[in-house]
């Protein structure tokens, strides 16, 4: 009789063709099996009858701001607050204090990672005016899953701005890079005309449609100059992927659950708890995020999870800190579309975990199939729960989504054959690693 360390007994699996009801076999971390198991036998088994077994989910973008602010965020705390939301993988970006760009740095952070992570990690290396030279080496480093570009101001003190820098860093490597893509220069320029105090949906309008296709126009002419591939991260506008539809074959785009799933009325709901880069925008833009989606132009959905404490959001605006929370509230608010008929599960798992995977290069994860590792995301699409404030497991303790009703709802989390999560409750200690890439 087969004898396995772990059997998912009865689910149905979210296929890359379909949705089939059947057991996987874990050994070793891996999976090893799929089909009827009805005569194997297992260390552990998890009963998935009435639930649908997602190869585990990943989050391609978030900011755990470790070196940095524990009182705000740590990669203990965010690592957690993943799992109970879901996530098998998350990729943490590089602007900390200090920031990820050197080897020095990347080797504390990939052992930090190891003893203190309840998922697994990719890691960001940041580029900088003066690590180019370093580049080409330092996106080959072990765990590395991309060289991240800050092209418009943001938090943290990354920032290359000018055309020439720019080739520069593209020509430094050959890997896939993402970029934050704002036009600096139209948003120092109008900086002027806005003061402290001024109601929050300025926002949107300072970095305005122009300010991200700008960036993103300037970014792709410099592709196609170079040769290398960018992955555009956190596009926003409409104009913007209706212009990056022409460069599939030099660009890949992410859009994040925030502009699929808020608009400009967030402004007057939650002030500052709604300010974020680039900003939440107009309905027309949503529609736009959600055509993209369905016609393929998309490729990865992230969360762009960037804590701040209450004080830092709380601030007259244009000095609100910007970023919002959503590492722990992007399955359950992704899934609430899949019920919602936006999107299908199988296209969830398409943009992220599959495209993840594939953009990154992830050795081992993306999709069911034996040989990859047991990472599952187990969920209940007849589950209906509220999002609040309280479920909150970052330290700054709130999301803009604290009274979000969501149907279908995470219900386990599973990393490398390690049952991380079920039913709320983190299990065991942290068991996280980071992530391997091509």
């Amino acid at each position: 009789m087969p004898h396995y360390d772990l059997i998912l007994r009865g689910g149905q699996a979210v296929l890359p063709w379909g949705i089939e009801p059947l057991d996987i076999g874990v050994r070793d971390g891996r999976i090893a099996a799929m089909g009827s198991l009805r005569n194997a036998e297992a260390t552990q088994e998890v009963d998935c009858r009435h639930l649908h077994v997602l190869p585990g989910l990943i989050d391609a973008h978030v900011h755990l701001r470790e070196p940095g602010d524990a009182a705000v965020e740590t990669i203990a705390t965010g690592t957690k607050a993943a799992v109970l939301g879901g996530l098998a993988a998350v990729f943490d970006m590089p602007n900390t204090a200090p920031s990820i760009t050197d080897s020095a740095q990347l080797a504390w952070k990939r052992k930090y990672v190891a003893e203190v992570a309840y998922c697994d990690v990719g890691l960001y290396v940041g580029a900088s005016k003066k690590n180019i030279p370093d580049l080409a080496s330092l996106e080959l480093e072990e765990n590395v899953c991309a060289v991240k570009v800050f092209a418009g101001s943001s938090t943290g003190d990354l920032l290359i701005e000018d055309d020439a820098s720019l080739e520069a860093v593209m020509r430094s490597g050959r890997r896939r890079i993402c970029y934050h893509s704002e036009d600096e220069y139209r948003l120092q320029a109008r900086k002027p005309n806005y003061s402290s105090g001024m109601p929050h949906r300025n926002h949107m309008e300072w970095r305005d449609v122009e300010c991200a296709l700008l960036g993103t126009k300037r970014l792709m002419a410099i592709a196609r100059k170079t040769g290398r591939p960018a992955h555009i991260l956190h596009v926003s506008t409409a104009e913007e992927l209706a212009y990056l539809a022409d460069y599939k074959d030099i660009c890949s785009v992410e859009v994040l659950m925030n502009h699929l799933t808020q608009t400009d009325e967030a402004y007057d709901r939650l002030g500052g708890y709604a300010v974020m880069n680039p900003p939440i925008r107009d309905q027309r833009h949503l529609e736009a995020a959600w055509a993209a989606v369905r016609n393929g132009t998309v490729d990865v959905v992230g969360s762009d999870h960037a804590p701040h404490s209450r004080a830092a959001k709380e601030r007259p605006w244009p000095d609100t800190a910007a970023g919002l929370t959503g590492i722990q509230t992007i399955v359950p608010v992704m899934l609430d579309h899949v019920s919602a008929g936006r999107l299908s599960l199988m296209r969830l798992v398409d943009l992220m975990c599959a495209g993840p995977a594939r953009i990154y290069g992830a050795v081992n994860k993306g999709r069911l199939a034996v040989g990859y590792d047991a990472d599952f995301t187990l969920v209940d699409m007849a589950k209906s729960r509220e999002i609040t404030n309280d479920w909150i497991a970052s330290p700054c303790g709130w999301t803009p989504f604290d009274g979000y009703r969501c149907q279908g709802w995470p219900v386990g989390t599973i990393i490398r054959g390690h049952v991380a999560m079920r039913e709320d409750e983190v299990l065991g200690g942290p068991i996280g690693k980071p992530v391997n890439f091509r």
